[in-house]
């Protein structure tokens, strides 16, 4: 599996018009001064990424990721932090995790840990189930509830809720035939 973005060993930006690679020209000014940050474009985030322009656009107006940057023209500019949240976003969902969970945990995380500021960049997220998990200092807890995960709750919690679904039929099934 190659690195964000990668398709084949070039990668989706390999060669844009021309033959010229793809984002060089105005990296250049950039690069040589270390206070001017890299910064991507809209377009070109959706092709690293996989994304479309509009779910971009709609991350960063609910908040889920904005980015760091606009133009005069009001156009959106992405760091590359920025990229790193929205890649950690993508693979929560791709993991089966809602929009509106990610954004309550960001929410809880964000209360919880004062001192980070974008946990979809700075922290490390794994999705169990729909659960955001945090590992950090060498421990896991819930991102919602900051409960600490010693084994896999997850699992626990499934069947912990398959057992209630079975009580409840049996309970059911018991009342039908008294009645």
């Amino acid at each position: 599996m190659g690195g964000i973005g990668s398709r084949g060993p070039a990668g989706p930006l390999a060669a844009g018009r021309a033959g010229r690679p793809a984002l060089a020209g105005r990296r250049r000014a950039a690069a040589a001064s270390p206070e001017v940050p890299e910064l991507f474009r809209t377009r070109e985030v959706a092709l690293l990424l996989g994304v479309s322009r509009r779910q971009l656009q709609y991350w960063a107006k609910t908040d889920l990721v904005r980015p760091s940057h606009h133009t005069k023209g009001g156009h959106h500019r992405y760091t590359f932090r920025d990229l790193v949240a929205l890649k950690a976003a993508k693979r929560l969902i791709d993991a089966g995790v809602s929009v509106q969970r990610i954004r309550t945990s960001i929410g809880a995380l964000r209360r919880t840990l004062p001192d980070v500021s974008q946990p979809l960049a700075e922290l490390v997220l794994v999705a169990t189930g729909d659960i955001v998990l945090v590992l950090r200092d060498g421990s896991a807890f819930e991102a919602l509830s900051g409960q600490e995960w010693v084994f896999e709750v997850a699992r626990f919690q499934r069947e912990v809720a398959a057992f209630q679904r079975a009580r409840g039929a049996a309970e059911r099934g018991a009342r039908d035939e008294r009645s």
